[in-house]
């Protein structure tokens, strides 16, 4: 272990590996009391989340269901609600992934916002794209997708006076794998802390499909690379990035990539800079 693993690994408050089942399902319960107190605390009754059709989504999404149903058995008020929203940019090409997400949460709602169509309004009105070439070009409008998807949550929060849930956790954290006021807006972050290999024990605790749990991870941002794995993005595997925060042993490859990443997205991790 070394002083940045393990500097990096309380600056991020990384969850130690779970010993055994009993911890996964303590675990599990702290998240959930965590869920009910930032409703309490903020004197809310609505949590809305976009459903991807990742684990991430999955798990944060299960989590607040099964928290929102203790709230309504505890308060015996009937109010309190969670929103799944789907959010495609036209047909997104792992739909039967998020139907699948879909039928695992049992959300109290199901909600769906296309959001193709904002974003390419919003394109078609900032000039400044033009001259980019095709790969920058994908890669400032996959932002916008985040970005747009993000605004869309809190429209629905917004109306039903709710909180927007977060999916970031440790292991996207610590590579800044997020679109600055995009995916990574939120009122609560219920996964932080958790590196990849716990959120998928979480999810198979849960119960969610085989298929999801073990789900090749992707943004799935852009259009010339649909699809595009997360770790092809890092240059490090989840294992490795997991056992880095667990202050594990790791290639030379890996250990660099990942403080070269960390220290780079550092300014996304941050509130916005102030004189």
């Amino acid at each position: 272990m070394s002083n940045r693993q393990a500097e990096i690994a309380a600056a991020l408050d990384v969850v130690p590996p779970f010993a055994d089942q009993t911890v996964l399902i303590r675990e599990v319960e702290r998240r959930k009391a965590f869920i009910k107190s930032c409703l309490r605390n903020a004197g809310l009754k609505v949590l809305v989340l976009g459903i991807s059709g990742g684990v991430d989504s999955s798990t944060a999404g299960r989590l607040a269901q099964l928290s929102i149903e203790e709230l309504r058995q505890e308060t015996g008020d009937d109010a309190y609600r969670f929103i799944a929203v789907r959010l495609p940019h036209n047909v997104q090409h792992d739909e039967a992934d998020a139907q699948a997400a879909l039928q695992f949460i049992r959300a109290d709602i199901e909600d769906c916002v296309n959001i193709a169509a904002s974003v390419q309004g919003l394109v078609e009105q900032v000039d400044h794209l033009d001259p980019l070439n095709a790969a920058r070009r994908d890669f400032v409008i996959g932002n916008i997708k985040a970005r747009v998807r993000m605004v869309a949550q809190f429209a629905i929060a917004n109306a039903h006076n709710g909180l927007v849930i977060g999916t970031d956790h440790a292991a996207e954290a610590v590579m800044g794998f997020f679109t600055k006021f995009g995916d990574g807006a939120c009122d609560l972050a219920p996964l932080s802390g958790l590196v990849k290999g716990q959120v998928r024990a979480i999810a198979q605790y849960l119960g969610a499909p085989e298929q999801l749990v073990f789900k090749v991870p992707t943004a799935d941002l852009e259009e010339l690379r649909p699809g595009k794995p997360d770790e092809e993005a890092h240059g490090v595997s989840y294992a490795e990035i997991d056992a880095f925060l667990h202050s594990q042993p790791v290639s030379e490859h890996a250990y660099a990539t990942i403080v070269r990443t960390y220290d780079n997205s550092q300014h996304k991790r941050q509130l916005p800079l102030v004189p």
